[in-house]
């Protein structure tokens, strides 16, 4: 009888999750539930199957509105009736075109109009007029009563009570842009959307029998014919599984001779045993797939880095899907793949970022666009965002909600309405909000996505499923990873600046040298690891240095130990101490020494979590399996994981294990939870992070320049272009002449590029270049600007930046000049002129620029000064250093008995002598110390008892990098107020080698005054 339902995926509209709709429905009495959300088809396999488990049949159909406007509901009869709903949604989804009022002739589908669309007489026999009701008495006086075969009960349910009114109401608030009290029109639900229980639904209806037999009629009609299991996937890849077979135990054996050559009999054994495994689970098909891709990316010039738990494979190692040799680091083969798994392995298959997208084009141009998809991720309602969406339909204005966001415990100064602000932020608090696209997860159907899902266009053109990988799992559908790595490109992008400006191929593929090269191993020691893939952020350098990291195993682990899961746990800490102790240590149960001798007995890899689960409490493989990919995030919890629970603790009391011994495992096994590595990936993290630390070793200028030009690493571009200048950079500020888009370097010199410049339009930037080529070099602002088309603000920028000090001309008489030579209301002519202007040349007064101008001006428009910071502070400051430089104490004692200050200045004085660099913290150990540092990051943690505590780095005036750790009651005292450089008092201490000071306070200093424009 509901043949209407909406759950939350009718997005910024409905109000019940599935677990809800079906849940209500099963109390009401309801034996059959219609699942219509509003162009979206998200939950489809999950309502079925709650359906399913709850005793209700589950109706499929899609509710079809444009712009809030409901066009007509259809209902799905059986699987094709669903891939016709589903294709009619994708049509209009991918042409951008608006759907129509009139619904096209659907042979397996019914259609429900809400009103008269038409005249009755004229409808299809599948097509039906939908009566509410509160409706049902106008058809008295209503000519449609005499076709009573088109007339169908029609009861929405869209929320369960007046709370969830309530929330409709701020869903469409939000998705309107607008205030609640002016949300109206048909995008609203009746505030009769409820469910109403079956026995009074018939009693609307009951005057005319013939409506409820016709319901009935059409409910008996439809049925869900679902489906699932890895049948879905694309079968095969030559056209037969045998063929397929074959082929992939070509490539292997092939693979295999030349990864260890022809007499290797360990190998082959792991080759064959793979096979066998492989071909019984019928995963050939994706291998091969999985081969294809990367083949096709091959053939293009594309480097990719494979890994994922498929890379504990050794017969992906042999296809050259992935580089981690499985035999050198004894993956364990489980984790990859076992006789009890029924979902294949991940291959995760990582691309440059800029040639991703093509990788991805080719999947959908070979595999058909019909049977090919990304998978959607679910932006749901979450905290701040949700507040702040909520302030807004509400009324407040901007500055009343931030006060919200930063500061929820004060009520004392919130808003009136702030309680209830809260209060629906709770209960929004997970709803899905609007489809996103998965980072990379591809999908390749043997039937039609449509049989499944509608799609929906994303921006990059490339369509993506309603469902996410969760819901795609639990249908069966396993899914190809092609993500997108800036690590990669800086690669590709260093080797090609090494050729260009030394002329010298680099190969960063012979993985073997690379590894036991010593001077990468040397670099790597040195935890100077800065622009290095995967290994320069502040925690992976202190790391490193503690394990004294110099190896390729070392590195593997130190890629998965630096996770969350590992060092939350504490494990972290436990292991870097069993490192440099191993003898100090008693193994939690010789279950730990047996299977984790390699790791001290720390759970380090994801794999781990299934060898403890399984030799320690007695899992089953399949079942140890689940339990780390639900620990892992790769599967959704369910009361499969309480179960797995429960037993993994029967079985330890079973076995007679201590309660804190079971209790002190699962804890550990629990900490886990979403951020643990599986071994090879942390594997082929570590080949990366040894083809980065090669090319820093040997060519540091061109992979810095790389590393600035890809973004997307863990410091800002400022840091980047220090770290050059400190392997011996000439650092350019962007110029006319000499720059390009991107940063370039010839020589020593780099050259920032134009696109660093803030609010530079790259249609200037490239207006720039192209006249450049053709034209030549400018000779002159006014050259510059007969030959390029450009804005008064567009040319002020590059004055500023310094892009024509080439002309010899302080940038005020640039300023000034351009008033002569610019004239911006003149029709721009793009032809070079045949003869030179005559220009009239003025005589300028003196236009002095200020010693600090040109720093202010980059802190401005680059984000950071190419000058020391240190030069920029405050003259006091200034005139204390270079007492102590160049004074002794009697000649300091001098300086200050003119000063109106002299004490004051005197203490200054006096604590800046002692005063320490960054090299010297080691020799500092269990001292009190001051230092000066420029301020690089800050990693806010909690303590125990919740409150806020940072770790700082920071850059000293010798340009080396230092930590600090802040406690909660010195950050009091001592809190970081911005960007800029630090007076830091400290105790310095060292943890395994590593030393950092202990905050006690710190001050930001003042910068030198902008006299810009005074």
């Amino acid at each position: 009888m509901y043949l209407n339902c909406h759950t939350y995926y009718s997005l910024r509209y409905g109000t019940l999750s599935p677990a809800q709709l079906v849940q209500t429905a099963r109390q009401l009495g309801a034996r059959t539930l219609a699942l219509t959300d509003i162009n979206n088809t998200s939950c489809a396999v999950e309502f079925v199957q709650r359906c399913q488990d709850a005793g209700i049949k589950p109706i499929l159909g899609l509710e079809f509105r444009q712009e809030g406007q409901l066009r007509f509901v259809g209902l799905a009869r059986n699987a094709e009736g669903v891939r016709e709903l589903n294709e009619l949604l994708t049509q209009y989804s991918l042409s951008g075109r608006q759907l129509p009022e009139l619904a096209p002739p659907l042979k397996n589908a019914f259609i429900i109009y809400p009103r008269l669309v038409k005249p009755i007489a004229q409808f299809r026999e599948n097509e039906l007029l939908g009566i509410r009701p509160e409706h049902v008495h106008r058809l008295f006086s209503s000519d449609v009563r005499q076709f009573p075969q088109h007339l169908v009960m029609f009861s929405p349910v869209t929320f369960v009570n007046q709370e969830g009114y309530q929330i409709h109401c701020l869903l469409r608030a939000i998705d309107e842009n607008t205030l609640l009290s002016k949300i109206n029109g048909p995008g609203l639900a009746k505030k009769t959307e409820v469910f109403t229980p079956p026995e009074t639904l018939l009693q609307y209806y009951k005057a005319y029998p013939r409506i409820i037999q016709n319901t009935r009629r059409i409910v008996e009609a439809c049925s869900i014919e679902w489906m699932d299991g890895l049948h879905i996937n694309r079968q095969t890849f030559t056209g037969s599984r045998e063929g397929d077979f074959q082929l992939l135990q070509k490539l292997a054996l092939n693979g295999c001779k030349q990864r260890y050559g022809a007499h290797h009999i360990k190998a082959l054994e792991r080759v064959q045993k793979e096979l066998r495994v492989i071909r019984t689970q019928d995963f050939c098909a994706y291998f091969l797939l999985t081969w294809d891709i990367v083949r096709y990316a091959h053939s293009m010039g594309y480097h990719h880095v494979g890994r994922g738990s498929g890379a504990n494979s050794i017969v992906a190692f042999c296809l050259y899907i992935t580089d981690v040799d499985p035999l050198e680091l004894g993956l364990y083969f489980e984790r990859f793949i076992n006789p009890y798994r029924s979902s294949p392995p991940d291959f995760d298959i990582d691309f440059s970022w800029d040639e991703r997208d093509d990788v991805t084009d080719y999947i959908f141009k070979r595999y058909g666009a019909e049977y090919t998809a990304l998978l959607a991720t679910y932006n749901t309602f979450q905290g701040r965002s949700t507040i702040r969406e909520l302030g807004k339909v509400f009324g407040l204005p901007k500055q009343e909600i931030d006060l919200l966001i930063e500061y929820p415990e004060a009520t004392d100064r919130h808003h009136e309405l702030a309680k209830k602000i809260f209060h629906y932020g709770r209960l929004l608090e997970g709803f899905p909000n609007y489809l996103s696209i998965h980072a990379g997860g591809v999908i390749i159907s043997e039937r039609p996505l449509s049989y499944y899902t509608a799609l929906q266009l994303m921006p990059k053109g490339f369509p993506i499923t309603h469902f996410d990988m969760h819901h795609a799992e639990d249908m069966g559908f396993h899914k190809y990873d092609v993500l997108s790595q800036r690590g990669l490109g800086h690669l590709k992008d260093a080797v090609e600046l090494v050729k260009e400006n030394q002329g010298k191929a680099v190969d960063i593929y012979a993985i073997e040298r690379i590894k036991n090269d010593e001077g990468v191993r040397t670099l790597l020691r040195s935890g100077h690891c800065i622009g290095c893939f995967y290994i320069e952020s502040p925690a992976m350098r202190g790391l490193l240095k503690k394990l004294r990291c110099d190896n390729y195993v070392h590195l593997v682990a130190a890629s998965s130990i630096i996770r969350p899961g590992v060092a939350q746990s504490g494990m972290m800490r436990e292991y870097i101490q069993r490192f440099h102790n191993p003898d100090g240590f008693e193994y939690l149960h010789p279950v730990f020494r047996e299977h984790l001798g390699e790791t001290f007995g720390v759970m380090v890899y994801q794999e781990d979590v299934m060898k403890i689960v399984h030799h320690f409490a007695g899992l089953d493989l399949d079942e140890s399996d689940v339990v780390r990919r639900i620990m892992t995030g790769k599967k959704a919890k369910s009361d499969t994981f309480e179960r797995l629970r429960q037993k993994y603790f029967d079985n330890c009391r079973t076995r007679g294990y201590p309660d804190d011994l079971a209790q002190e495992v699962w804890r550990q096994i629990e900490s886990f939870g979403g951020y643990s590595f599986c071994k090879a990936h942390s594997a082929s993290f570590a080949v990366e992070s040894f083809q980065s630390l090669y090319l820093k070793a040997y060519f540091p200028l061109e992979f810095m320049v790389a590393v600035i030009n890809n973004f997307g690493g863990f410091y800002q571009t400022e840091y980047y272009v220090h770290e050059a200048r400190m392997q011996g950079a000439q650092i350019h500020a962007p110029c006319v002449n000499r720059s390009r888009y991107l940063t370039h370097i010839e020589g020593k010199d780099i050259y920032l590029g134009f696109v660093h410049i803030q609010q530079l339009e790259r249609k200037v930037a490239h207006r720039v270049i192209h006249q450049r080529s053709v034209g030549g070099i400018f000779r002159s602002l006014e050259d510059f600007v007969q030959r390029v088309e450009i804005s008064t603000d567009q040319l002020d920028l590059l004055i500023r930046i310094g892009a024509f000090r080439f002309t010899g001309r302080s940038k005020y008489e640039l300023l000034w000049e351009k008033h002569a030579a610019f004239n911006p209301k003149e029709k721009y002519d793009p032809t070079l002129p045949l003869f030179e202007d005559i220009q009239t040349h003025f005589t300028l007064p003196e236009l002095k620029e200020g010693p600090f101008d040109q720093a202010f001006d980059e802190i401005e428009l680059l984000g950071f000064p190419l000058c020391s910071p240190f030069s920029l502070l405050d003259g006091v400051f200034e005139e204390k250093k270079d007492a102590i430089s160049g004074s002794g104490k009697k000649e300091t004692d001098a300086i200050f008995e003119h000063s109106a200050r002299q004490k004051a200045k005197k203490d200054a004085i006096s604590r800046h002598r002692d005063g320490v660099f960054a090299a010297q913290l080691s020799r500092c150990i269990g001292r009190m110390v001051h230092c000066y540092g420029y301020y690089v990051c800050r990693k806010q943690v909690h303590t125990v008892k919740g409150e806020t505590m940072y770790f700082g780095t920071w850059l000293d005036e010798e340009g080396h990098f230092f930590d600090t750790t802040h406690f909660p009651a010195f950050l009091r005292q001592g809190p970081f107020t911005g960007k800029g450089i630090y007076r830091i008092e400290g105790k310095v201490v060292e943890d395994f080698g590593f030393p950092s000071i202990e905050v006690i306070r710190m001050e930001r200093l003042p910068f030198r005054k902008d006299e810009r424009g005074l």
